[in-house]
């Protein structure tokens, strides 16, 4: 049946409802449940413009959204956080700022207005002169790789030397290290191998494999950080320690060859101090006893040349008084000294007559002959 004909109504009737809803949707002004239902285009156009501001397109509130949340994030880009042990360089457009040395959050301007860079000042770094470490063995002990090209060198007595070298440093000033010089690691180990050149050239080989590693590990330091602070790089050397200072395989045998002999020329000059010692006091002694032997027999001359001056002056000045007694008791005095020891006789010839016997010791004569008879024929 033709719907134009539904119900006995005129003509010009929809089959949805009555004259009254035409030209509305499917779901006006039908039963309940007859079909699905269209939403309202235009409600939602207009809650939307109230959404966004009015009469605002609904476009260009997204756009602004979008623009707010990118400008938020930009934003926070700026803000960083410096951790214990670090600093923060910021760059305003590549040139230095400032520095935060504070641990805590800092806001800087956003890339690419300004930048930052974090930098740990308190870690200890180490770079090797001389080998390189490879691993750790199965025992858990390091490897090396030596390095010749860094490790031989010339020592002042002109011995050829392989020392191997490890020098720890941090950074003292963040943003001096960040801009004075490039590759920092790279020029820190150059200059450390320069410095280490410098010492071992001035310094003879003998101190360095023994007693004087310190001393020259000290010095070495010395002239590293001299070397440093000139180029302005903000690094700080803290230690520089000796792994190892052998004489070359190479020279070993000539270098014990030297040793020995200078062992020996200590052991002589050991020996020279001890005789020295031991000769150089009794020396002493001895001429300091025949300088006070000679000191006395001085004085004991000087006193008896004094004694027998005194008494022949007192002799003299009895002489003047009394010549002939004087004589007469010098003569007596000298036959005495004179006659003391002889076998004499005296004969008193004034007594009368001479009561001697004239007598020849004809026998006394012969005795000296028959003595030299005797002796030649004792030697036959």
């Amino acid at each position: 049946m033709s719907w134009n004909n539904n119900g006995g109504n005129g003509s010009g009737k929809n089959p949805w409802g009555a004259g009254g809803n035409k030209g509305r949707g499917p779901s006006s002004g039908g039963p309940k449940g007859s079909g699905p239902e269209i939403p309202d285009i235009d409600a939602l156009l207009r809650k939307t413009r109230q959404n966004f501001g009015g009469g605002m397109r609904p476009e260009k509130g997204l756009i602004g959204l979008v623009i707010l949340v990118l400008a938020g994030l930009w934003l926070s880009s700026g803000v960083y956080l410096v951790q214990p042990g670090e600093n923060a360089v910021i760059q305003r457009f590549g040139a230095y700022l400032r520095t935060q040395e504070q641990p805590g959050i800092g806001f800087h301007l956003p890339y690419p207005v300004e930048t930052s860079q974090k930098v740990n000042v308190t870690l200890d770094r180490r770079i090797h002169i001389g080998f390189e470490e490879t691993g750790i063995g199965r025992t858990g002990v390091v490897q090396k790789r030596d390095i010749p090209a860094e490790s031989l060198m010339l020592t002042a007595d002109a011995n050829i030397v392989d020392i191997d070298v490890v020098v720890l440093w941090n950074i003292s000033e963040a943003y001096k290290y960040l801009f004075n010089i490039r590759e920092q690691e790279d020029t820190l180990k150059k200059s450390a191998e320069s410095a280490l050149r410098e010492v071992v050239g001035q310094t003879k080989l003998q101190p360095i494999i023994t007693e004087g590693r310190d001393d020259v590990a000290t010095r070495i330091k010395t002239v590293l950080q001299a070397s440093m602070d000139s180029y302005g790089s903000g690094i700080a050397i803290r230690q520089v320690l000796i792994q190892g200072a052998t004489v070359h395989p190479s020279v070993i045998d000539a270098f014990d060859d030297v040793v020995a002999a200078i062992q020996d020329a200590e052991k002589f000059q050991n020996e020279a101090t001890i005789y020295k010692n031991d000769i150089l006091p009794k020396a002493r002694g001895e001429a300091i006893k025949m300088i006070q032997e000679a000191q006395g027999y001085k004085q004991t001359q000087i006193a008896k040349s004094t004694g027998e001056a005194s008494r022949f002056q007192e002799v003299y000045e009895a002489y003047l008084t009394g010549k002939d007694v004087t004589r007469e008791r010098i003569y007596i005095e000298t036959m005495e000294a004179v006659l003391k020891n002889a076998q004499k006789t005296i004969i008193d010839q004034q007594s009368g007559g001479s009561g001697v016997i004239p007598y020849l010791p004809l026998g006394a004569q012969n005795a000296p002959q028959n003595a030299l008879q005797n002796s030649m024929g004792s030697k036959r």
